[in-house]
């Protein structure tokens, strides 16, 4: 576990190293899930389109209850494991470009958690209707690498909030499949 640890410091410190001030306020406007709201309304409409407004209304029902999920699941990680994030790590801190900082810890990310989350559970609905719908999955990787990016989660932060975040947008497609879409 200690090499995996340090594995992912490391590469946390490459990856965060490739950032420069240049960029981080576009990093701080990505990261933010207000400014993503454009694409947001999008797939709504293509949603709603292809769905109608009862289905529409359902898959709005569903989104929610998966949100709160994957972030109570996230949190309660984060209290249980209590790992610090690189911005508040003693042993990186002094090396790595800080741009935002939170007193919270840092496994696993929610960010991730809930934004491949979502991409997965719309991905599965949308990708009958739409032929380059995996598009969408560019949303979790930017959105998530934002938090890398401006020192507030480790790599494994994310890809293990990536794993949850799939598992669960993935069984409440499944849900939704069986209780709505064959309906």
């Amino acid at each position: 576990m200690e090499k995996i640890i340090h594995f992912d410091k490391e590469l946390f410190v490459f990856l965060n190293g490739l950032g420069s001030e240049t960029y981080d306020n576009l990093w701080l406007v990505i990261t933010k899930q207000f400014y993503w709201t454009p694409l947001f309304l999008i797939i709504f409409y293509l949603l709603q389109k292809k769905l109608g407004w009862k289905k529409f209304g359902f898959y709005i029902l569903f989104t929610a209850v998966l949100l709160l999920i994957c972030d109570q699941t996230a949190n309660l990680f984060k209290w249980y494991f209590q790992r610090l994030r690189p911005c508040n790590d003693q042993e990186i801190k002094n090396i790595i470009r800080v741009v935002k900082s939170s007193p919270s810890y840092s496994f696993f990310s929610g960010h991730a958690t809930n934004s491949m989350a979502t991409t997965v559970f719309t991905f599965m609905i949308l990708k009958q209707y739409y032929k380059h719908v995996y598009f969408l999955f560019l949303f979790p990787l930017i959105f998530a690498y934002s938090r890398i990016y401006l020192g507030m989660h480790f790599p494994g932060d994310i890809l293990t909030g990536y794993v949850f975040g799939a598992a669960f947008g993935f069984l409440f497609y499944k849900i939704f499949q069986k209780n709505i879409l064959k309906n």
